[in-house]
């Protein structure tokens, strides 16, 4: 289409010039005494645009001529920048392949081009991103070398030149820095270091995934649980791990924070901590009763903190493992301590043991069940219904603590009742479960 254009604008231009000097009989006459010269016009203006082009062609040219030191000094100029930027290029391949004195040599020799460059009055426009990452360059080969003096004097010249944050890349730049700071850090073990790395951070940056992965590793190193699972359930929401993965990680925090807690106070700190997700998982439940009794805490909240998992268990047999199963029968045992005291404990204890009854009945071939049943009853002082339950229980149960349990139950029942025989063959069926 464009070319098109161009030839009808051309035939117009030729037809418009035919037309115009086809015919033209216009003359120009100079006056020049005592001469007279009489000119065509078609040839004035011949001669006038020849005069236009070569003039132009002449200016042209000189302007070329003057321009050639101008030209030479961009030239020089711009191999300069190119082997700059070479040199920063084949530090960063050597870098990646673990030719890390090459990498060192590479970003030093990057450095000296540049500051060539400067000092030749050639200010480069990312002049500030391109010393900094050089100098990140030689940090970086140099934490691998173990070169801690030059890792360090290099790292804050890093920081130095993009300290003045004019710009987002360079902002990027300088975060990026402190990112890997923190990262050495956490290499060589130095936690504390490494946490105020990420300190100092901006509060945006504090919450990107590879800082999270960076402050996890930290806090677990350091043993800070709490950091650590707030870190963790941050990094979760990032889908920074699987569902799976990220459950686990969770799971055993909140673990390491129930094994080291000293106190009922810590324990329902933490438990009113969690998320309600969190307080579902059954071996956190578990766990979290068994912490409060051997912290000699109160019996009716450990039983209140298994309540959900006992109500998830009873309509989905599926959800406990055998062993999660077992641990939470005998955990649930323990918290089976009937007494006297008026009020609300004597309500729960009376809802707890109509749940287990009611439980027993709905699956009467269930031999855990029977079991927790029956050491119920024994300590609401229930003699016949205990010996009835547990006898059922002794001969139907997989795990050998909870047999054996039953059976020496059995056996102090028999004694209670002066049955010298019955009770050493329980003793006897004991030891062998055993």
């Amino acid at each position: 289409m464009r070319a098109a254009l161009w030839f009808l604008t051309l035939f117009a231009v030729a037809v418009a010039a035919a037309l115009f000097a086809g015919n033209n009989q216009g003359v120009i006459t100079i006056f020049w005494p005592p001469n007279r010269i009489d000119l065509s016009l078609n040839l004035v203006v011949l001669v006038v645009v020849a005069v236009f082009a070569a003039m132009h062609v002449a200016l042209r040219a000189l302007a070329a001529l003057f321009e050639i030191p101008q030209q030479a000094h961009r030239w020089r100029a711009q191999q300069r920048e190119r082997a700059t930027h070479t040199a920063l290029l084949d530090g960063m391949g050597h870098l990646l392949a673990g030719r890390f004195l090459r990498a060192r040599k590479a970003a030093l020799v990057a450095l000296a081009r540049e500051k060539s460059l400067s000092a030749s009055g050639e200010n480069l426009g990312h002049a500030v991103q391109l010393r900094a990452l050089a100098h990140w360059l030689v940090a970086e080969s140099a934490q691998a070398l173990q070169d801690k003096t030059s890792r360090d004097q290099h790292l804050e010249w890093a920081l130095a030149q993009t300290a003045t944050r004019a710009t987002p890349a360079v902002q990027e730049l300088h975060d990026g820095v402190q990112l890997r700071a923190a990262r050495w850090s956490l290499d060589e073990r130095d936690v504390q270091t490494s946490l105020r790395w990420l300190d100092a951070l901006p509060q945006g940056v504090q919450r990107r995934t590879l800082a999270l992965r960076i402050k996890l590793k930290a806090a677990r190193l350091a043993q800070r649980s709490a950091v650590a699972l707030e870190t963790a359930r941050l990094l979760a929401k990032h889908r920074a791990f699987s569902v799976v993965a990220a459950q686990s990680l969770v799971r055993g925090l909140v673990q390491d924070q129930l094994q080291h807690a000293h106190d009922e106070v810590q324990l329902q700190r933490i438990w009113a901590g969690l998320e309600s997700a969190e307080r579902q998982m059954p071996e956190l439940a578990i766990l979290a009763a068994q912490r409060l009794m051997a912290v000699g805490g109160n019996r009716v909240t450990a039983r209140t903190w298994l309540l959900p998992l006992w109500e998830r268990a009873l309509t989905e047999p599926d959800l406990l493992s055998e062993q999660q199963r077992v641990r939470l029968v005998q955990t649930l045992e323990l918290a089976l301590v009937w007494n006297a005291s008026a009020g609300t404990e004597r309500q729960a204890d009376q809802d707890w043991l109509a749940r287990l009854e009611q439980a027993q009945q709905n699956t009467p071939r269930d031999a855990s069940l029977q079991y927790l049943a029956g050491m119920a009853c024994m300590k609401r002082q229930l003699w016949g219904k205990a010996q009835q339950l547990l006898t059922q229980a002794s001969t139907n149960l997989d795990d050998a603590s909870l047999r054996a349990s039953a059976w020496r139950t059995l056996a102090l029942l028999a004694e209670q009742r002066g049955d010298a025989a019955e009770a050493a063959q329980a003793w006897k069926q004991a030891a062998l479960a055993l």
